[in-house]
């Protein structure tokens, strides 16, 4: 890998890990699921000059996946983070790998292997292991949500693998940006009821994490990522996935003042090495809808 591009793909995964503690900062002046539509909506506007509006022919395929990636994925780690710890969720949502390699077994006949297994219960385990912190006993849904996430993830990763390469993956970004927004718009009005009213009230800083949500995260990063894994196997891109978590607890305790405990830390070695193990052995499982952050 050449030095830039190095230098680019180790930029990629400390954007990614910071945005859960930048995340918070919208949270603090948005409500979860409007901020997800928000962002959307944002992504939406900047890429549709760039993409365009997808086919009628694609929507039966599209809009199964705007749901799963863009409205229940999204929504339901926005839901847990606004009540949870930035390290804590960059740790719990590293468990969409396990549950990818779980379904490729299952959709895809992908053999799993001894080792593949444990990296999968270790990878639980730590997660189990944050989960027994006194904090989760009187409420364990903020963390049960992005786990959920996580899930949902992996269940869009088999439908984009279904997709194969007819679309690439910037475009298939934008689709799903431009699918998803209008569905968000409803659910927050739905759920949360009208937010506009709410809006002037908001901060810059909530205004900053909405537009690096959008502009760094889900067009610049992932501009940087889909441009790596078509110029290098998967094998060699993967790996630095496993920065990420590492990244997102540092973030959480320098931005936000997050107290890190033993077992986070304990919790979150297990969980990276989990994910490393099923990485190195077969990063094929994650990919081409690789996507760790959020």
């Amino acid at each position: 890998m050449l030095p830039r591009h190095l230098a680019m793909m180790v930029l990629v995964q400390v954007l990614w890990g910071a945005n859960f503690a930048i995340a918070k900062f919208g949270l603090d002046s948005f409500s979860p699921i409007f901020f997800v539509a928000l962002r959307f909506s944002l992504v939406a506007v900047l890429l549709v000059f760039v993409v365009g509006l997808p086919k009628a022919s694609m929507l039966t395929r599209l809009l199964p996946l705007s749901v799963t990636m863009g409205v229940m994925h999204f929504t339901l780690i926005f839901l847990g983070m606004a009540k949870l710890d930035a390290a804590t969720s960059s740790i719990a949502i590293q468990l969409q790998t396990p549950f990818a390699a779980v379904m490729a077994a299952f959709f895809f006949g992908e053999t799993l292997g001894w080792r593949r297994i444990a990296g999968m219960v270790t990878a639980f385990a730590g997660v189990l292991l944050i989960a027994g912190e006194p904090r989760f006993s009187d409420d364990p849904w903020p963390l049960l949500s992005v786990i959920a996430a996580a899930g949902a993830w992996a269940v869009g990763n088999i439908q984009v693998k279904a997709l194969g390469d007819e679309i690439d993956a910037v475009t298939l970004n934008g689709w799903i940006a431009i699918l998803a927004a209008p569905q968000l718009l409803i659910a927050s009005w739905l759920i949360e009821g009208p937010q506009w009213q709410h809006i002037p009230e908001a901060s810059w800083t909530g205004w900053a994490a909405l537009l690096f949500q959008a502009i760094v995260i889900a067009i610049f990063t992932y501009w940087i990522w889909y441009n790596m894994m078509r110029r290098y196997p998967v094998n060699q891109v993967m790996p630095f996935t496993l920065l990420l978590p590492m990244v997102g607890v540092a973030a959480g305790a320098v931005m936000r003042d997050e107290i890190v405990t033993w077992q986070m830390i304990v919790g979150g070695l297990a969980t990276v090495a989990g994910v490393g193990i099923i990485v190195l052995r077969r990063p094929a499982v994650v990919a081409p809808a690789t996507k760790t952050g959020i």
